[in-house]
This record gives C-alpha cells, structure tokens and sequence, in this order.
C-alpha cells in the first residue's frame, strides 16, 4: 500500500484497492470450472465473490452516487442471494474484467465528491461518501478472506496477497 502518509481520501482509497487486489489475486490462473465449484456447504464460490462484489461496488458507488433512470439499492435477501449466483456462460475472464471496470467507475465517482459528501440511502437513511468507502473497505475485505479459504480449498494455494 502505498498511502501509508497519505491524506484521508488517499487513506481510503489505498485499504479499498488493496483489498480489490487481494480479491482478484485470489482467483488469478483458475479455471471456470475451479472458479465456480462449491466447497462450502452456502453457494459461495470464487466466481459468485467476483460477481457480488461487482455488484456491491455498483450498488454503493454509481447508484448512490450518479443513479441512472431505473437504478436502485437492492435490499431484499433474494437480490443479496442472487448476487452471487453465476448465470449460464458467464466466465471467470467477463466476471473479472466486470469487476475491474466498476471499481475503476467507482474510483471515478468518489473522485467527484467530497468525504463529507452525504447520500439517500434506501435501509439506513443517510450516508457519506466516507462512510460508503469505510463500509467498501469492510466489506471487500471481508470477502478477500472468504477467496483465501476458498482458493486454498481450491488447489491447496495459500498466502495473504
């Protein structure tokens, strides 16, 4: 990480993509087939990870931030479950190269506002801009660890990064 002086949004931004790097670290040289198997008893795989954490970067930055016609926050436990599922076709490369363009639009969108940028958000009120990075920040780490478990069960693959 390179923002170990930084400011705050510098601060930030460094934790999220170091966890974002983490995440698509974990998945680098598997197969589809890898990628999609189950080896927990929930339908968590390493391909689901990519696709819900695309999907939270969506959420949290452009549809709070710069919504289009139609854009909302999901909030129920079936939009949440789907997340994760894999439809027919999709492959690790499109999960990854999805997931790679929404965290470059979210850096974009967060570039535009202040920290102390506040938002509607659909369950919990209002949140700033800091508080969607920080929640960013947990929950793509949170995820990081999960690909870690996964991609040691996998082919035996450790490490941290």
């Amino acid at each position: 990480m390179r923002a170990r002086t930084g400011d705050e949004r510098a601060v930030l931004g460094a934790f999220l993509d170091l966890h974002r790097a983490v995440v698509l670290r974990k998945v680098r040289d598997l197969t589809d087939a890898d990628a999609a198997r189950r080896l927990v008893p929930s339908a968590t795989t390493l391909a689901g990870l990519v696709k819900h954490l695309t999907i939270v970067e969506r959420n949290w930055f452009q549809a709070l931030l710069d919504p289009a016609p139609g854009d909302r926050f999901p909030t129920s436990e079936e939009d949440a479950a789907a997340s994760f599922t894999l439809s027919e076709g999709e492959t690790l490369a499109d999960l990854v190269t999805a997931y790679e363009a929404q965290c470059a639009r979210s850096r974009e969108l967060a570039a535009r506002f202040p920290l102390d940028h506040v938002v509607g958000q659909p369950q919990l009120g209002e949140v700033s801009l800091r508080w969607i990075l920080v929640h960013l920040i947990e929950e793509t780490a949170r995820h990081a660890g999960h690909a870690d478990i996964l991609r040691e069960l996998t082919d035996g693959e450790t490490g941290a990064v």
